[in-house]
């Protein structure tokens, strides 16, 4: 009966629009008074949970992608990757795709890549011949591959819980992140060619250049987080502070196009988006400290293992689980939740901590971009101005093309463990 009302309550409080820290909270109190334990466990385990060192990496990473954002960033890096890619045929759907994973080692999360790169791309995209649908679609698509190049949130988040290095995870997830966007670019390709897209004009290598000069400043700060990280000279932390300083030097002196006057916004802009992160991780921890108390991750382990025992049937079936749970509830409410119980089971038959970290994350991010909940589909479809239904359809060539990525990570270990091991070992 607890059971029932902890997931009964959840699962309600989703239905009626209530945001997913708020559902977590929820639940969670509804359980603790039919048990009869004491409701201040959840201020308690709140602050347990986000009482966590590695987690200023959070609000550092995300003032950061701020303060880069609006110092002029996004254009630059649209207009780099248009010299690069904008001449093929379906240009800028590979422009779309290119500057995702160019922005993606600024902001470290997916809808602030989607609203970003998104803002620019699906109006210039739609004015150049290409259907709305497909736009928003392609722009949703890429925004995944963000959180996969470091830096990256979720993979802080996954650091947090597991004790694995921060600086592992970011190096673990930069190949899968690449194979994504590669993977994209193919299929946007193959798409453009069939469909008969527009091309733009190849602008010579004189404007490549200039526009790679113009775009290395921020170009360089992904370069900084990762040497930061490689030498030891800073933690994950450190670094995030040191991104900021740098973010603000290049947007006030070298690019000067972050006013002074703007900065205190941004700076709240960002407290405000880290404390919903924040609190999303407080609610879950009460109600992942729950499921523990219930013994629910020795369920799910012992119930798997009584079906099979086989590694590459586990990660399997892991895929399958995390790919249902990303299509309604947001990741990182799935990662504090899920991740420890299924890294216990994963590690039961063999599967190196790092690795499964890692396809943990690529395929939680996939949950971005399905419904009902896929965050990136309503930014994009609004940005669009288009109904969810048309936008869905038309992402379904890019989820599949994401969920062959994902099936190669989860099979083949060293894609996301290599450069790791071979940097920090």
């Amino acid at each position: 009966m607890d059971l029932l009302i902890l997931f009964g309550g959840f699962g309600l409080a989703i239905l009626a629009g209530v945001p997913v820290a708020v559902s977590l909270g929820i639940a969670s109190a509804g359980y603790l008074a039919f048990s009869g334990m004491p409701l201040v466990v959840i201020p308690q385990k709140m602050y347990a949970g986000m009482d966590v060192f590695v987690l200023l990496c959070i609000p550092g990473f995300i003032l950061a992608g701020n303060l880069m954002n609006n110092g002029g960033i996004t254009e630059r890096i649209v207009r780099f990757a248009t010299a690069l890619v904008g001449w093929l045929r379906g240009g800028l759907g590979l422009t779309n795709v290119a500057g995702s994973m160019l922005f993606g080692g600024i902001s470290g999360t997916a809808v602030a890549d989607a609203a970003s790169v998104g803002g620019m791309m699906i109006p210039g995209m739609v004015r150049a011949g290409y259907p709305a649908p497909f736009s928003a679609a392609i722009t949703a698509a890429s925004s995944t591959v963000g959180p996969m190049i470091p830096p990256s949130v979720p993979m802080i988040i996954v650091g947090a819980l597991s004790g694995i290095s921060v600086g592992k995870m970011f190096l673990a997830g930069a190949v899968p992140g690449i194979l994504m966007g590669i993977a994209m670019m193919v299929t946007c390709y193959l798409i453009a060619r069939r469909r008969n897209f527009p091309r733009e004009p190849w602008q010579g290598f004189g404007e490549l250049g200039r526009a790679f000069a113009s775009a290395f400043w921020a170009l360089a700060m992904t370069a900084l987080i990762i040497v930061g990280l490689l030498s030891g000279y800073a933690t994950p932390t450190e670094t995030a502070v040191v991104a900021c300083i740098y973010a603000t030097f290049v947007g006030l002196f070298i690019y000067r196009e972050l006013p002074v006057r703007k900065i205190p916004k941004i700076i709240v802009d960002s407290a405000v988006s880290s404390a919903a992160i924040l609190a999303l991780v407080g609610f879950a921890n009460v109600f992942g400290y729950i499921l523990a108390a219930e013994r629910i991750p020795q369920m799910i382990a012992s119930t798997v293992l009584s079906i099979t025992d086989n590694k590459f049937l586990v990660i399997l079936l892991i895929n399958v689980l995390l790919l249902i749970i990303g299509t309604f509830m947001e990741t990182i409410a799935a990662l504090i939740i899920l991740f420890v119980p299924l890294l216990h089971l994963a590690t039961s038959v063999g599967i190196d901590p790092l690795h499964f970290a890692t396809f943990a994350v690529l395929n939680l991010m996939l949950g971005l971009t399905t419904p009902p909940v896929g965050v990136c589909l309503f930014v994009c479809a609004n940005i669009a101005r288009l109904p969810l239904a048309p936008v869905v359809r038309a992402i379904l060539p890019f989820l599949l093309t994401n969920i062959g990525v994902l099936l190669a990570v989860s099979y083949i270990p060293a894609l996301s463990t290599w450069l790791p091991n071979t940097l920090m070992d």
